[in-house]
């Protein structure tokens, strides 16, 4: 008897979720790298820089790229349990078992983005307590759009992650593909800088950046500084992440 959808989605995302706080290092870890440039970056180079025309300090301006930046290391390396089950076999037992591939994808996806949205959250309660970024700028609908654009940059970045590691057969290969791919996702995404002042090439290439819409909204929802309207990078995450987990879902139908 084949497992409904609901509860095979339900089921691979708790055990997603079980995983996470299971692995104390893994959660300190994802904690740890957004406060260490927060707190080293952030605060070092708060009263060197002064953004022209902006009205809120450096480690304002850079925590909302903080925040993407953990996003997107979270959930793109989210997709190593990928490796781990196709080497130990466990892949493959749930790929026989009565469950629709769209519902594996969608489990894991849910699974890794509730992990990412987590250690997310509670880097801006970190963020808030030393001031990087004006509790003003944290109304309840303010807040909403700030979790409705993280949930949108992990959807996007865990597809990613399930579509590479569904081709890959090893970590090794995984881990440095991921390291070619995320380091330039990440500095054009302008979470350091204002990508108004980079030369217009490296504009050009931003646009290109998934990640850039999702710094751009976050910024917009919670200090009011955005360079596209808020609609635009609404409408381009949404967009992204749907093709992206139309794509992770054929990839693992592929996978024998």
């Amino acid at each position: 008897m084949e497992m409904t959808d609901t509860s095979a989605v339900y089921t691979i995302w708790l055990r997603e979720l079980k995983r996470f706080f299971r692995a104390k290092p893994r959660i300190i870890g994802n904690l740890m790298m957004p406060f260490i440039w927060f707190a080293i970056m952030g605060v070092g180079l708060n009263s060197s820089f002064v953004i022209p025309d902006v009205r809120f300090s450096y480690l304002n301006f850079m925590t909302p790229g903080i925040i993407g930046m953990s996003l997107l290391f979270t959930s793109i390396f989210s997709a190593v349990s990928v490796i781990w089950e196709k080497q130990f076999g466990f892949l493959k037992e749930i790929l026989v078992s009565p469950v629709s591939r769209t519902s594996i994808v969608i489990g894991k996806i849910v699974g890794s983005t509730t992990v990412s949205l987590i250690s997310a959250l509670i880097f801006l309660a970190i963020a808030v307590a030393f001031n990087g970024v004006p509790l003003s700028g944290l109304s309840v609908f303010a807040l909403l759009k700030t979790i409705s654009f993280m949930t949108l940059i992990s959807f996007s970045f865990v597809s990613i992650g399930l579509v590479l590691a569904s081709k890959l057969t090893n970590m090794e290969g995984f881990q440095v593909v991921m390291s070619m791919m995320v380091m330039p996702l990440f500095f054009l995404s302008g979470a350091f800088f204002p990508l108004e002042n980079a030369p217009a090439w490296m504009q050009a290439i931003s646009y290109a950046d998934p990640l850039m819409y999702g710094v751009d909204g976050l910024r917009g929802s919670l200090l009011g500084l955005h360079q596209h309207a808020l609609l635009v990078d609404v409408s381009v995450l949404a967009a992204f992440s749907l093709f992206m987990i139309i794509v992770a879902t054929f990839a693992f139908r592929r996978i024998q």
